[in-house]
């Protein structure tokens, strides 16, 4: 476990769910990785990200699919690509990752409370 945030510390990390609309294979990436383009609603817009996915998923499945990401990160530019949000998910027990969603769909653009 990490150090113990306050609630305001927790409310400054603006997490949203958002679709996949875009993705594609990103060879030029040093460690295995898909860009994706992620709608994130009316106020957010379309973002892009690179996410280290290559294990569990497939480019034809992915686009529908809804995920959970970071919005307020500065952009961060990963070879010649510039990811825009942060991807969240969890390391399974090999390492690779497996995305956060919610359960049930839910608005693009909705904050995580």
């Amino acid at each position: 476990m990490t150090e113990t945030i306050t609630y305001a510390d927790f409310e400054r990390v603006d997490i949203r769910t958002g679709t996949i609309v875009e993705a594609s294979a990103f060879p030029e990436a040093r460690k295995p990785a898909i860009k994706l383009v992620i709608d994130f609603g009316p106020e957010i817009g379309l973002k892009k990200s690179s996410a280290q996915i290559t294990i569990h998923y497939d480019l034809e499945t992915l686009v529908g699919r809804q995920v959970l990401g970071v919005v307020n990160f500065p952009p961060r530019q990963i070879g010649p690509f510039r990811s825009e949000v942060l991807t969240l998910g969890f390391e399974d027990e090999a390492g690779a990752i497996v995305l956060a969603a919610s359960d049930k769909p839910v608005p693009n653009g909705r904050k995580l409370l």
